[in-house]
C-alpha cells in the first residue's frame, strides 16, 4: 500500500513529455545528438553545450543522464522547460529547493 497519490499513467492517455534544457561542460560533436535522444545540440560561446528537447518521461530522462555520465562529460544543469515553451521555468519564491534570489521588501 502506498501513502502517496497513484502516479501511474492512465491507460489510453498519451503523455506528451516535458521539455528540458541540459547544459554540459565542453563542446560535444553534433553526431552525439542522435545518441542523446535526438535533442537539439548547441555550442555556446562560454565553452558549454546545451541540449534542448522533449523527453517522454522520467525513465527516458534518467537514461539520458546515464548516457551523459557514460560519456564522461561534466553535467552543469538540468532545467525543466515550461509547457509548450523553450523558456526555462523560473523558480518561485515558495520553492524550498530553489528559493528566490530577490530580497523581500519591507513595508
Amino acid at each position: 500500500m502506498s501513502d502517496g497519490p497513484d502516479r501511474r499513467a492512465t491507460p489510453g492517455v498519451e503523455d506528451a513529455g516535458r521539455g528540458y534544457q541540459i547544459t554540459l561542460a565542453g563542446h560535444l560533436d553534433a553526431h552525439w545528438s542522435t545518441w542523446l535522444a535526438g535533442l537539439t545540440l548547441t555550442h555556446e560561446e562560454d565553452g558549454t553545450t546545451t541540449l534542448r528537447g522533449v523527453v517522454s518521461d522520467q525513465a527516458q530522462l534518467h537514461g539520458l543522464l546515464g548516457r551523459i555520465r557514460d560519456l564522461g562529460v561534466a553535467l552543469i544543469s538540468v532545467i525543466p522547460l515550461g509547457p509548450g515553451s523553450t523558456d526555462p521555468i523560473h523558480p518561485s519564491s515558495t520553492d524550498p529547493i530553489h528559493p528566490s534570489t530577490t530580497e523581500p521588501t519591507q513595508e
